[in-house]
């Protein structure tokens, strides 16, 4: 299993990570805009361009995720909820194992489902406040 860190920023997400990759060097693993989303043409138009999706690999051993909050879809950024643990299971199981273990008496905010960018994926807050993705991509 890998562990990544995910981030959230209000619309800054490819400035910051600009800024991450000349400190740290590499090139991003993936870059996923908005427009690329199914209905994106319902988000307002400076939504468009804002970062579904942005990893960068930092070392051997750690990948720098992030996003653009949605404030059209109710999402703000706030102190605290700007950063999840994302952890990458290595099998179907595993994945909903941790979702439905860790998420316990916690605040899901996306199911764990198939998603339309590939992989089963879900979110929540713990029961202790902790930001959690569970991501898994089957090969």
């Amino acid at each position: 299993m890998r562990a990544s860190i995910y981030l959230n920023f209000n619309g800054k997400a490819e400035t910051a990570f600009n800024f991450y990759r000349s400190v740290f060097g590499g090139e991003f693993s993936a870059l996923h805009r908005m427009s690329e989303a199914p209905e994106s043409d319902q988000l307002p138009e400076r939504e468009r361009n804002y970062i579904l999706h942005i990893s960068l690999p930092v070392g051997d051993n750690l990948i720098l995720m992030a996003s653009d909050v949605l404030e059209s879809a109710g999402q703000q950024l706030q102190l605290g909820n700007n950063c999840y643990i994302c952890i990458q299971p290595n099998s179907e199981e595993e994945a909903f194992r941790f979702f439905n273990a860790l998420s316990v008496e916690g605040n899901i905010e996306m199911p764990l489902e198939q998603q339309f960018w590939g992989t089963l994926f879900g979110a929540f807050t713990d029961k202790f406040g902790v930001k959690w993705m569970v991501d898994y991509y089957k090969e």
